[in-house]
């Protein structure tokens, strides 16, 4: 039987978790709104194909090992592959409707979305399929009589805060973070001082790609199974954790992902789990009416 303390803590590790999923999927929502101010709902689908294709290359992969290294390389080749999917998919869909009302952007990213989503339906069936691999995750540090704090938990915490760390570093240090960072202010301008925006703006598509990869493929060893359908609800949680932390917002996303992912644990266990996505969309409604540029979020002129 748990204890309060215990049910608390249990749902504060359920949520950390989730929200880990959450903050790197809203990661690459925040970074294409914040240089081109698009919506991307085909981001999602992303993260989708990501946990699909870690599954298919641990099958590979598993020949030589099926546990750790074998989910790492798996993870890798899903990295590499939706990287190359964003860039194709900013290229093709987004690149020749950058200087079009942004209403036209987003009915093509909706487009792009139903694209990918049903591509890959058709390609599995629409069937469930589950992944099986020598990695124990029952096994961890217990924390108290019924609470334990397994492995994999631990490893994909660490795993997501480098991640944030590693992103607010390079967004902040490097040439190509303050080139992002200067053509979300005024990409004109950005041309003129001989920045190649295409070219920062297809790397920011990769790198939010693969973060979503990334939890893609944690996602697979943590649930076990994947479907086509897995990237809808997600997509639309990380962007409300987006929304939460304050769109174009790094750190808000970071911030506004796990906050998400722990006030769903919270209400689950208050209100069921039945009720976890009207209690997390409940959420947004609440943040929308009070402070509608989120936690992290400054207000913006729009030049005329």
């Amino acid at each position: 039987m748990f204890t309060t303390g215990e049910l608390i803590l249990q749902q504060l590790v359920n949520g950390l978790i989730m929200g880990s999923f959450y903050a790197l999927v809203a990661l690459g929502f925040t970074m294409v709104y914040g240089i081109i101010k698009l919506i991307n709902f085909a981001h999602g689908d992303i993260y989708m194909v990501g946990a699909f294709i870690s599954f298919v290359t641990f099958g590979v992969f598993s020949y030589f090992s099926d546990g750790v290294l074998g989910v790492i390389l798996a993870v890798i080749a899903s990295m590499i592959f939706c990287a190359a999917l964003g860039f194709a998919i900013q290229r093709v869909a987004y690149k020749p409707l950058f200087d079009a009302p942004r209403l036209s952007l987003l009915i093509t990213a909706v487009g792009v979305s139903l694209i990918v989503h049903n591509a890959v339906m058709v390609q599995t069936g629409g069937q469930f399929m589950f992944f099986q691999s020598s990695i124990d995750n029952t096994a961890g540090f217990p924390i108290t009589e019924n609470i334990t704090i397994t492995h994999v938990q631990i490893f994909m915490f660490i795993i997501t805060a480098a991640l944030m760390a590693g992103l607010t570093w390079f967004i902040g240090r490097t040439m190509w973070g303050k080139a992002m960072r200067a053509i979300s202010q005024d990409k004109d301008a950005c041309r003129l001082m001989g920045i190649n925006v295409n070219k920062v703006i297809g790397l920011t598509f990769m790198i939010g790609s693969a973060l979503a990869a990334i939890a893609g493929g944690m996602a697979v060893v943590y649930y076990g199974q994947v479907h086509f359908f897995m990237g809808y609800m997600i997509g639309m949680k990380a962007f409300t954790a987006a929304v939460i932390g304050g769109i174009g917002s790094i750190p808000g996303a970071m911030l506004g992902g796990l906050l998400l992912g722990v006030l769903e644990a919270a209400g689950t266990q208050i209100t069921g789990s039945a009720w976890s996505d009207v209690f997390a969309f409940g959420i947004l409604i609440i943040m929308l009416l009070f402070r509608p540029n989120g936690i992290m979020g400054k207000t913006t002129i729009e030049r005329m």
